[in-house]
């Protein structure tokens, strides 16, 4: 059942992302197209079939409501509803998608799905009695187009049996063949659940009468039932059928004027019936669109083989095996016992291992990264509601889509960009499109969110044309909340720091979207936890790019073995600019004694690591050791170590829980690696270190 849940979430969730992507286009020029509409009517199919057959009653009605919904604008085209209403149709739609999203989340953490949803089913059928009121009055007196004109008159029905007044008439696929074969074997599947006395059918010789196939064709094949249970019970057989094109249910018991539409699942509590076509015409369910080829976009095509659903833990497991293959390769080519040996086949060998190696880390990596297009769809959601509760009008433009990251950091990301989207849409876009005009800008803000690869990063960038950062504000309010020193002068980057800090808000009053002091503090902890760096930078008046690099995976990375006395420690090659030996005469002392070298015309300070870490042992003369020039985001200085041992792909191991408890992160380590020796060696964050030293 486990496997099964886990394969309805990702289908919905896909799904979802399908309709927001589609309502949001149509959005944008106020209508919905044809093929959009049919797009959706199969969509809400699938996804009140599939919560069916899981038994989630509420969303299965839900969208059961919305399928009827577009039924009706599909079999009459969007012209049916007037302009006034779209804007109440289009915001019905994404509470409708909202909705959905929200109990998905329920079922991922085992809550109990929402059992009232009379009042948001209220809302769908007002709007849909609406739409067919402004239907009734454009057409004068004409009904509205029943699905399937030849049943839409009750003397159609053939006669009921007085002992069976719940009756099914079922229609097949037009030109599907074998209609008696096919009655047959829904027959056989309602034997299932009721017994030979509780209903009949006609024609009664399918069984054996192949003719009874043309009588089907005219007049539908017709089942009565004793008792409305078990109709009910049957609906679901009959709905689940590929062959049934519709179905009509009636009651003997009832007058056609009060025909009601009999619901696919009982419904706890009752649910009102929403009348889609007049009320003399028997009741109607569509189950499967026939009429509309599906776009190319869902064409089953002869290669879809090509793709198949794999879960992120048997990805990880995979990455932890591959992980332990590298170690283990490397414990053996490296072993101390072939020192001194010619071995000339094994060191060949040992080659050909290392490039197959090699391209299974790059293969198993590979299978991991996901494009950032799915996490940088949604913030156009976030734009197009906050732009209509903040009254802004906002265009969100989207750079390097098809920009692939490891899954994990993607899914550790994605709540970090939402903030920051929100704060662009909150805090940076100017208020009133009349102070945008004034300062000579677009009435319509921009927000861009970009993507690109820069070696072993990611660099992603969220940058607005609003009004940027108040710094002289920004600083008030931190020394109002003693964040702040008045006798110290800050920077404008020291002072954009302040806004990363637990609490720190420059809202004056709390909103839904801001002033709790929570948000840019999160974001940078969970860019932090991905081993990533948040920068901020700002210009009054002209807007505010917060850009975020974060690496591509964190499971093997290639990194700088160096040697300090006895220890190793590792550090990441994309962090290495540069290593040079230097004289004691190059060594620069500032006015605290700090030792600083000058490189490249700029002057960056040297960290030791034998004192940073209170070593025992380790070279101290800097004409012994070796410099190594390090950046990380705004962070430049060198390391001191004993001297480079050598280049090597190492598997990032997490270091003990126990470990952890000690915050160890903040004195510049990150995580470690096992040698090819057996030995530990730690891996070295770039710029937690340079914290650590000051």
């Amino acid at each position: 059942m486990d496997s099964i849940l886990e394969m309805y979430l990702y289908e919905t969730e896909s799904l979802l992302e399908q309709l927001d992507s589609i309502a949001l286009a149509a959005e944008q020029v106020n209508t919905f197209s044809q093929s959009n509409v049919d797009e959706i009517f199969r969509i809400m199919h699938t996804i009140k079939g599939s919560s069916a057959m899981m038994e989630f009653t509420p969303l299965m009605s839900v969208a059961h409501r919305i399928e009827d919904l577009f039924f009706i604008i599909r079999e009459n085209g969007m012209q049916i509803v007037s302009e006034d209403r779209r804007g109440d149709l289009f915001d019905l739609f994404f509470q409708a998608t909202d909705y959905f999203r929200n109990e998905v989340e329920k079922l991922k953490s085992n809550e109990p799905l929402s059992a009232d949803i009379d009042n948001f089913l209220s809302k769908i059928n007002t709007l849909v009695s609406k739409i067919q009121g402004d239907l009734n009055k454009s057409s004068q007196n004409s009904e509205v187009a029943a699905p399937i004109p030849a049943t839409s008159n009750e003397s159609t029905l053939p006669t009921l049996h007085p002992d069976y007044p719940y009756s099914i008439l079922v229609r097949f696929d037009q030109d599907s063949g074998m209609e008696s074969l096919r009655a047959f074997l829904l027959i056989s599947a309602i034997r299932e659940i009721c017994s030979e006395n509780d209903f009949i059918f006609t024609p009664s010789d399918v069984e054996n009468n192949a003719d009874s196939s043309d009588l089907i064709v005219e007049q539908g094949f017709l089942i009565e039932f004793r008792n409305f249970d078990e109709r009910e019970h049957a609906i679901h057989i009959i709905g689940s059928s590929g062959s049934v094109q519709s179905f009509q249910t009636h009651d003997a018991s009832e007058s056609p004027a009060s025909i009601q539409e009999a619901p696919t699942l009982p419904l706890e509590p009752a649910v009102p019936a929403m009348e889609v076509i007049e009320p003399e015409s028997p009741t109607f369910h569509p189950t499967l669109e026939k009429s509309a080829p599906p776009p190319a976009s869902i064409q089953p095509s002869s290669n879809k083989e090509s793709f198949i659903s794999v879960s992120l833990s048997k990805l990880d497991q995979l990455m932890a095996v591959v992980g332990e293959i590298v170690i283990t390769e490397s414990m053996v080519t490296d072993s101390p016992d072939l020192n001194g040996l010619a071995l000339d086949n094994f060191t060949k060998s040992a080659r050909q291992l290392r490039k197959l190696t090699d391209e299974l880390q790059d293969v198993s990596m590979s299978l991991r990264m996901v494009p950032v297009s799915s996490t940088f769809q949604k913030m156009n959601r976030i734009v197009r509601d906050m732009g209509k509760k903040l009254g802004k009008r906002v265009k969100l433009t989207l750079v390097g889509e098809e920009t692939e990251v490891d899954k994990t950091i993607v899914d550790g990301i994605s709540d970090s960009i939402m903030h920051i989207v929100r704060n662009s849409m909150d805090h940076g876009i100017e208020t009133s499109e009349e102070e945008r005009i004034a300062n000579r800008k677009d009435p319509v803000g921009e927000i861009i969110l970009s993507a690109r690869h820069t070696g072993s990063e990611v660099i992603i960038e969220i940058k607005d044309d609003g009004q940027g950062i108040n710094y002289e504000r920004v600083l008030q309010k931190a020394l109002a909340q003693g964040l702040a020193s008045p006798d110290v002068e800050y920077s404008n980057r020291e002072i954009t720091n302040f806004l990363l800090m637990p609490g720190f808000s420059t809202s004056a009053n709390v909103t839904e979207f801001s002033g709790r002091g929570v948000g840019m503090d999160v974001v940078k902890k969970s860019v932090d936890a991905v081993g990533g760096i948040l920068t901020i930078s700002s210009e009054p008046g002209l807007g505010t790019t917060t850009t975020l690099k974060i690496p591509l995976t964190m499971a093997i990375m290639d990194g700088m073995k160096v040697s300090v006395g006895s220890s190793i420690f590792t550090i990441p090659i994309n962090n290495i600019r540069q290593s040079f030996k230097v004289s004691s005469s190059d060594i620069i002392h500032d006015a605290t004694q700090s030792e600083m070298i000058k490189c490249m015309d700029s002057f960056y300070p040297i960290i030791r690591i034998k004192n940073l870490y209170n070593l025992d042992f380790g070279k101290d003369e800097i004409e012994d050791g070796i410099l190594i020039w390090v950046e990380s985001g705004e962070n430049s200085y060198c390391l001191f170590v004993d001297e480079l041992i050598g280049e090597q792909q190492v598997v990032v191991k997490p270091l003990p829980t126990y470990v952890n408890t000690f915050n160890i992160k903040n004195y510049g380590i990150t995580g470690c690696t096992i040698l090819g020796d057996g030995n530990i060696s730690i891996i070295l964050d770039i710029a937690n270190i340079f914290l650590a030293s000051q």
